[in-house]
């Protein structure tokens, strides 16, 4: 039987990645994301499955974002029992990250319901709930890097260090079909090279096809180095006006990054030692799975944490999770730094800290990650004059510093690194980008001669 690849989600989006790899009786499913839109369009995407569920062998988790993961506990519901495989660091990292999204899902049906009680509409029920989301996560199966495995009739699978978040992997799948054999790689998410706490992507030789991401597949971003030294300037600058620093950050990597590097400033005294909190209960756990994996990381991180001379745990560095204290920060007038989720501004804690900070000129707002469209942390990137919180309008006074040098995947020269140490390939197969990024990318290797495609969503592809 021929081998076929069929791309479920995270196609022309970021949002959602799964494909589906059929051979003969075997099926093993790449990565299982949760859509993310408008309510009905996610819920529907998010639990209408177009395969048999129950006929797949196994799922390969990559990393632990939830565009990737998050769909795990909706794949349960509907029957899957087969063997899950991830990285122990994405295993730990999962567990925290569902049961989070399985938390906000109530609490989000929790308050759609209230008005649809007064209006007399059909109640909702949670895509899933934090227990089922706990127990699926329980299922995992962690893998070491390098280790090859047989996870289907015929489908052996190793995983590589993808030095995208901790624990990310690319996944390599060895298919054997009758007297030939298969490799296809799946590279979806690629990290940079020379990211702080993190190992650099592994190369990959003797792939006949690559699943490759897009999502920066059209940009440069600036050296790393310059997010560092941006901080460094928007922190004295904001110590100088005697204000608060507030940084909304994504929980998992972007704040452990942060961290790194304010531990880095701190060290070399290009800025003063002022409070620096992590506002987040997420994060602060997250952050603990970090420092119970140091095999994980690179080298100088590790020996760092070994040596007892934890990045995550300097002595001007305090991790919240009670709510009392994080409400006490807002009386307290001397400069700080809050780093505090969500990432977006769309909710979490940094909403009350933008409500208490927001209009004061001696302020800084500092973004440190990527805003979508239409979010509370667009508009301030924006620099809008006035933004609704809880429905209240605020003057954005505060001054907005924005650091683009952060970013955990490969920019378009990254990827052409990456693609032109796997040559020679069959074909090339992008994924998980806007189309404008995907396009560009598709441009860039189909004009050094490369086979590429971009497919649709439910497209199937036969590899011969």
């Amino acid at each position: 039987m021929p081998i076929s690849l069929k791309f479920l989600g995270g196609v022309r989006t970021v949002t959602g990645s799964s494909h589906l790899i059929s051979q003969d009786k075997s099926k093993v499913l790449l990565d299982v994301g949760l859509f993310q839109g408008r309510r009905d369009e996610s819920y529907k995407a998010n639990t209408d499955f177009h395969y048999n569920v129950c006929a797949v062998n196994s799922l390969l988790l990559s990393h632990a974002h939830i565009d990737h993961c998050g769909n795990l506990p909706s794949l349960f519901k509907k029957g899957f029992r087969g063997k899950m495989y991830a990285t122990s660091a994405t295993k730990d990292l999962c567990k925290l990250m569902l049961e989070d999204s399985g938390k906000i899902q109530e609490e989000d049906v929790r308050y759609v319901n209230k008005i649809n009680r007064r209006l007399a509409l059909p109640l909702r029920k949670p895509l899933y709930t934090q227990r089922e989301a706990s127990r699926s996560a329980k299922k995992i199966h962690p893998v070491s890097y390098k280790q090859k495995i047989c996870i289907a009739r015929n489908i052996f699978a190793t995983l590589f260090d993808a030095g995208h978040i901790l624990g990310s992997a690319i996944v390599v799948l060895d298919i054997k079909d009758n007297a030939k054999s298969i490799r296809l790689g799946y590279a979806v998410d690629l990290g940079r090279k020379g990211l702080p706490i993190l190992n650099d992507p592994t190369f990959i030789k003797g792939l006949d096809y690559l699943i490759l991401e897009s999502t920066y597949g059209g940009r440069q971003h600036a050296p790393i180095e310059d997010a560092k030294v941006k901080l460094k300037e928007a922190i004295n600058q904001t110590i100088e006006r005697k204000g608060k620093i507030l940084i909304p950050s994504f929980t998992l990597e972007r704040t452990q990054e942060v961290i790194y590097f304010l531990n880095e400033l701190l060290k070399e005294k290009a800025i003063p030692p002022i409070p620096i909190y992590v506002d987040s209960p997420l994060a602060t756990n997250i952050t603990e799975v970090f420092q119970s994996h140091p095999d994980y990381m690179d080298k100088e991180t590790r020996e760092a944490i070994n040596g007892g001379k934890n990045p995550f745990g300097f002595l001007s560095l305090r991790y919240i999770r009670d709510q009392k204290e994080s409400k006490a920060l807002n009386n307290d007038k001397r400069p700080m730094v809050i780093i505090s989720g969500s990432g977006m501004c769309e909710s979490g804690r940094i909403l009350h800290h933008l409500i208490n900070n927001i209009e004061d000129t001696r302020n800084t707002i500092l973004i440190v990650g990527y805003m979508a469209r239409d979010t509370l942390g667009k508009r301030i990137v924006d620099r809008v004059r006035f933004v609704r919180i809880f429905g209240v309008e605020y003057e954005l006074n505060a001054q907005v510093v924005v650091i683009n040098a952060f970013s955990g995947h490969a920019d378009k020269d990254e990827l052409w690194n990456f693609v032109s140490e796997c040559l020679p390939l069959k074909r090339i197969f992008l994924v998980h980008g806007d189309p404008e990024q995907s396009q560009a990318l598709f441009d860039m290797l189909t004009h050094k001669g490369l086979n590429v495609h971009m497919p649709v969503k439910d497209e199937e592809v036969s590899l011969d």
